[in-house]
Formats: C-alpha cells, sequence, structure tokens
C-alpha cells in the first residue's frame, strides 16, 4: 500500500476500513495494551504528571479516548511536591487477573508498585510497593493460568543501579503484594553481541513457552526483540521481530501484545519524534513456522494497513480541547507535580479559574509544580485560549506556555504601576531564569485571546487578540522535549512571594485547529 501523509491530525482511522500510523499522534510514552471481552485498554508512562497512569480506551485499536487515571497522586507524596519529570512511573505494564485490573510499573528511585481495581472506572487501590530497590524499572507481572504460578520480571535503569542491559525474574506472591527472594537474571544482553540497552519486558505465556517482548537499542534508533523459553528462569533464546528497515519509522519498540476476540494478533508500540514525544504506532503480528512472532510487513513497521477485524467504532482520539465545563478542567490535564486543592478556585461561572500562586520561582516555570500541562499533539495546528487576569498584586501573571527543556509562554501580567501588560518570555534549554522574547505591550481590560502557531515540525509563533485582530509577538520558538517527554502545552498563573491571596488567572475555551492540508 502507498503510505499516507507522517503524522495523522485526528486518528488513523482512514474510514475505508485501513488506518494510518501512528493511532496515537501525541505522546503516550511507553504503551501496554491488555483486552477484555470487546473492549481494549492503554496505558502509558506518565513520569512525574499527576494525575498518572492514564487509562485509554479503544473498540478497534485505532481509535482511542482518554477514560481517565488509574493513579490520583505519585508516591511517595513528599518526593513529588516539585516537579520531577524524568522519574515517577516508567513504563506501566496493564493487566486483567482474577476480575480486577492490575498495573505496575517501576519507579527508578524507589521500587516496583501495582495498583488495581475492579473496573477501569476504578476504584484503584492505593499505590503497594511490590520489591524495594533502587532502579527496577519497567516491570510486568504474569499469572500462569496452567500452573497457578505468579512472577514479575523487570529491567535496571543504570543511573541507580550501576548497570543496566538484562532483565530480572521473580517468583511473586499470587495476590501481587510481593516477591519470593532477590531474583535472578533472565537475559544478561552484555552476553548477546551487537545488544544494547535491553528494558521495557513485557511477559506471556504462549504455546507451552515464556515469552519476553521487549526493547533495545535505545528509543531513537533500537529494535524490538523477542524472547523465549519452556521455563519462566531460562534459558531463554532470542531474535530482531521488528526494526526501521527502509522505512521511516526510527527506533520501532516497546509496546506491548493483545489478540483480538477472533484471534488476530496485533502490537502496539512508540516512535521517538523529538518535541512531539513518542507516538503509539499498531503493527499487524503473525507467527511464523518455527513459532516465532513477526511483527508490521515482515519484520518492518507498516504505515497503512487494514484495520483489526472488529466492529466498527467511531472515529475518536484522546481529548485536546476543553471548554471548562463548571470551572473543571478535563482528564487530559496534568500537573507538573502533586498538587494542592488550593490551585484551583470552584465557581459558578464560567472558565477554569487558577490561583496565582505565590512563588520566589515563578521566573523558571520548569521548577513550580502548579502548570497544567496536556501532551503537544503531532502535526501544524493552532492553539487558543482565552484569559482574563484578575489580580491586583504586581508581578501577577498567567499565560499559555510550551513547555520542554527550553520553554516559551505568552500571557499577562500586573505592572508595578497597576496596568495590565501583554507579555512573551522564554527560557533556553541552559539557562535557569527566563527572559523576555518580546517588549511588553499594555493590554488594556486584561482579557485578551492567546495563540500559538505550531508547525508540523514543532516550530511555534506565538500571537494575540486583544479584539482588533491577531498581532504577532516575537520571534519563532522551536518546541524541545524533556528527557523521557515530548513538550507539552501548559496553562499557568503565578506571583512573586509575599503575603496574601494573589489573584487568579481565568482561563476560558481551550482548542486546537489542525492546520489547513
Amino acid at each position: 500500500m502507498t503510505p499516507g501523509p507522517r503524522i495523522p491530525e485526528v486518528t488513523g482511522d482512514l474510514g475505508d476500513g485501513t488506518y494510518r500510523n501512528p493511532v496515537l499522534a501525541a505522546d503516550w510514552s511507553d504503551p501496554d495494551v491488555v483486552r477484555v471481552g470487546g473492549d481494549f485498554y492503554l496505558t502509558a508512562s506518565s513520569f512525574g504528571r499527576a494525575p498518572g497512569l492514564p487509562l485509554l480506551h479503544s473498540r478497534d485499536l485505532v481509535n482511542w479516548t482518554l477514560a481517565g487515571h488509574a493513579l490520583e497522586r505519585l508516591v511517595p507524596e513528599g518526593a513529588f511536591t516539585g516537579p520531577r519529570h524524568d522519574r515517577g512511573v516508567w513504563a506501566p505494564s496493564l493487566r486483567h487477573h482474577d476480575g480486577r485490573f492490575w498495573i505496575f510499573w517501576g519507579d527508578p528511585d524507589h521500587g516496583v508498585f501495582q495498583v488495581n481495581a475492579p473496573s477501569v472506572e476504578g476504584p484503584w487501590s492505593e499505590p503497594h510497593l511490590v520489591k524495594e530497590g533502587l532502579g527496577l524499572i519497567d516491570a510486568c507481572p504474569l499469572w500462569d493460568e496452567e500452573t497457578g504460578e505468579a512472577y514479575l520480571v523487570h529491567g535496571w535503569a543504570k543511573s541507580r543501579a550501576g548497570f543496566n542491559n538484562r532483565l530480572t525474574g521473580h517468583r511473586m506472591r499470587p495476590d501481587g503484594t510481593g516477591v519470593h527472594g532477590e531474583g535472578r537474571t533472565l537475559v544478561d544482553a552484555d552476553l548477546i553481541p551487537g545488544w544494547f540497552t535491553l528494558e521495557g519486558p513485557k511477559l506471556y505465556r504462549h504455546e507451552g513457552r515464556f515469552w519476553i517482548l521487549a526493547p533495545a537499542g535505545g528509543v531513537a534508533t533500537g529494535w524490538q526483540g523477542a524472547f523465549r523459553a519452556d521455563s519462566f528462569f531460562g534459558p531463554y533464546e532470542e531474535r530482531i521481530v521488528l526494526s526501521q528497515g527502509d522505512t521511516d519509522v526510527n527506533g520501532p519498540h516497546q509496546g506491548g501484545w493483545v489478540r483480538t476476540g477472533a484471534g488476530e494478533d496485533w502490537f502496539l508500540h512508540f516512535q521517538q519524534t523529538g518535541a512531539h514525544g513518542r507516538l503509539v504506532h499498531l503493527q499487524p503480528m503473525r507467527w511464523d513456522a518455527d513459532g516465532w512472532p513477526v511483527l508490521g510487513d515482515d519484520g518492518s513497521p507498516v504505515r497503512v494497513h487494514r484495520k483489526p477485524a472488529l466492529p466498527p467504532a467511531p472515529v475518536s482520539r484522546p481529548a485536546v480541547d476543553d471548554a471548562f465545563p463548571g470551572g473543571a478542567f478535563g482528564p487530559q490535564w496534568q500537573w507538573t507535580a502533586n498538587p494542592r486543592a488550593d490551585w484551583v478556585r470552584s465557581h459558578g461561572g464560567k472558565g477554569l479559574r487558577l490561583a496565582c500562586v505565590r512563588t520566589g520561582r515563578a521566573g523558571d516555570l520548569r521548577s513550580v509544580p502548579h502548570v497544567l500541562t496536556q501532551r503537544l499533539p503531532a502535526g501544524a495546528r493552532t492553539v487558543e485560549v482565552r484569559l482574563r487576569l484578575e489580580s491586583d498584586a504586581p508581578g501577577a501573571r498567567a499565560g499559555l506556555v510550551v513547555l520542554g527543556d527550553a520553554y516559551a509562554w505568552i500571557g499577562l501580567e500586573r505592572g508595578e504601576d497597576g496596568g495590565v501588560l501583554l507579555v512573551h518570555r522564554f527560557a533556553p534549554g541552559n539557562a535557569d531564569r527566563e527572559r523576555d522574547a518580546a517588549r511588553a505591550r499594555p493590554a488594556g481590560a486584561g482579557e485578551v485571546l492567546l495563540r500559538i502557531e505550531v508547525t508540523a515540525d514543532a516550530r511555534c509563533r506565538f500571537s494575540y487578540d486583544a479584539g482588533a485582530g491577531p498581532v504577532r509577538l516575537g520571534p519563532e520558538f522551536a518546541a524541545t522535549p524533556w528527557r523521557w517527554v515530548g513538550a507539552l502545552l501548559g496553562l499557568f498563573a503565578a506571583a512573586p512571594e509575599g503575603e496574601g491571596h494573589a489573584g487568579t488567572g481565568v482561563f476560558d475555551d481551550f482548542r486546537t485547529t489542525a492546520a489547513a492540508p
């Protein structure tokens, strides 16, 4: 088939019985998937953002909606009072066992955790520490229905453990509350010529064998590996089952295998794309004559393919736009740390009211926890939100930000003379404070429509409309990822340190519009 455009604007569903990758054109990093009846559920890494462990739902593996989150607050809570964007929830695994949903993940600074619930809607249990330790990441459980045994496998973060490139296995308590002993090395990829950075294992039972699907080679240039053994503790033999080949899908790996009710096999994985993060692709999967999985088109990623043989589903994608009904925000938004209740002002009127949180770090938005963020969707588009600053505190500000290792924002600030200014500021990746990207200008009544035009390669042009039409402000800004994650869109309100309530920033009608082809 002839490949379609590189990035879909809304969904991968082409409407003619085929789909185009990516099926999730935003940063849903390290996806894992499970089927329960006719429903498919997906979770992904959320690192240091709260709530964590997003839960997506689909009926056809192509069209997805965001159902909510399984982790309301990051634990241990004291470790996430401020931004820790490269820590927290790494590469979770989603399973369904004994009538319950289970999610296991590794936090490299604390150990392996799990939560569970009778349904995706919850209630989800409090996080339980399954195994404590530094460097334990990418955990995945298996309940062996044939023997009644339970197992756990995980990888290692070299930054904490001093080594990586190996997978460790444990016998696990059937109730998922702990493991027996220190475990054993299942795969040491230092002993496999050409393999490095082996991580992200997903554990399965198939045709009497134990299977581990695990990526290696790094997120930008790596591949997907498969390992199989007759017993859990090995020995395992390996094979590369998906790699870039002559396609433009770099580093295709790290995801999960799922079988439909009709017996079709599919594999969901990510592709690293810089500022837009890790986009999710769907690959067909079959088994060859020797019993090995074959992903994509004989081991190379597909761009366009027939959809899974499943009942038709409505065209959909996870929500991005938000009208903030009743002053609340939708599940697509996450804070950059565990939130406080007083960051959002409840009210019966229109718009989201964010408190201008007093802080001595307002000059670096990467270091404050009260930025409300969501993923930057891939593809060329315009982002808009209306803002009103309701504050008399000098230096109080609110705005719309593109947040990454470097960031830029546009918004309103209360000047020292009491007037409201339209400001545009940015911070390079190597600076600890932001600087002006354009000269501040009077904002009149203190209400404005903020706009960012984002190109397909994540270059951002900022403008505003105070009622007389759009006005471009400042130079073009190239969005950058953070470590492990793509750039984020964010809303914030802040004020300098001081006494008393500093007012609010009122945001209304957040929307994105895809650029005309």
